[in-house]
């Protein structure tokens, strides 16, 4: 692997798709010019690694971190930081997509060597994760807090030393069984139907984050599936 002090960072265009739910990137250049670039924002999709975690519960962050890797100009694939990570482009801004591939409960490790590495303030920063607590599809975002009992969060809170980066939840349910299972469980057959749909959704958040603001984002996206005015029911902050 690569070390932070290589500016060539190893391209791995030849390996394995990086893509979680099958499929590959299209790697293709839309001719923006990387002079002049300033912002740089980090999204972090978390997950397992293995084809055994990919179409689980836990890795719907990896799944939304494909469906914008999918939508934008890929300029290449490279594993840096302990993680799968592609650069992309949107109105001016560089965007850094980054799937951890240290498992969960060490994601934390990995976010810190690519916030250092791009200089990125924490305010810069969303991660987005799977949320048991909430209902299935149901999206969350916040600018700041604790891990909420999240092993992914708790291990970047705790290698950043500062809960100031933004994080967008997605319910997956809790489910009749124990917790474990349920987060490592696949989607029924009718959330199957469903999850395009809540990606699309997700990535638009994101996309709206990046472009306006966490507060023009939270007001767009903290809204439950069965939300029909738009308002944000009372959730405890976590």
């Amino acid at each position: 692997m690569p070390s932070l002090g290589e500016t060539d960072a190893q391209n791995i265009k030849n390996g394995p798709t990086w893509q979680n739910r099958g499929g590959s990137i299209a790697l293709e250049n839309r001719g923006i010019c990387l002079r002049g670039v300033l912002v740089v924002k980090i999204v972090v999709g978390l997950g397992n690694p293995g084809r055994e975690y990919a179409a689980t519960r836990h890795n719907l962050g990896f799944m939304v971190v494909d469906e914008l890797a999918r939508r934008l100009a890929v300029s290449e694939r490279r594993n840096r930081f302990r993680s799968d990570l592609v650069e992309v482009f949107d109105e001016g801004k560089k965007i850094v997509l980054l799937k951890p591939q240290t498992y969960m409960n060490l994601s934390g490790a990995a976010v810190r060597e690519a916030v250092n590495w791009y200089k990125t303030p924490l305010d810069d920063v969303l991660v987005v994760v799977d949320d048991i607590d909430l209902p299935f599809g149901s999206l969350r975002l916040r600018a700041r807090g604790g891990s909420g009992g999240h092993n992914g969060l708790k291990s970047i809170i705790a290698e950043l030393g500062f809960d100031t980066f933004s994080r967008m939840r997605i319910g997956i349910g809790r489910g009749p069984g124990h917790a474990t299972r349920q987060v490592l469980s696949r989607f029924t057959s009718e959330e199957e139907r469903v999850l395009p749909s809540v990606l699309e959704a997700a990535a638009d958040c994101v996309l709206e984050w990046a472009r306006h603001g966490i507060i023009d984002a939270m007001n767009r996206c903290n809204r439950t599936p069965e939300s029909e005015n738009g308002s944000e029911p009372p959730i405890e902050e976590r």
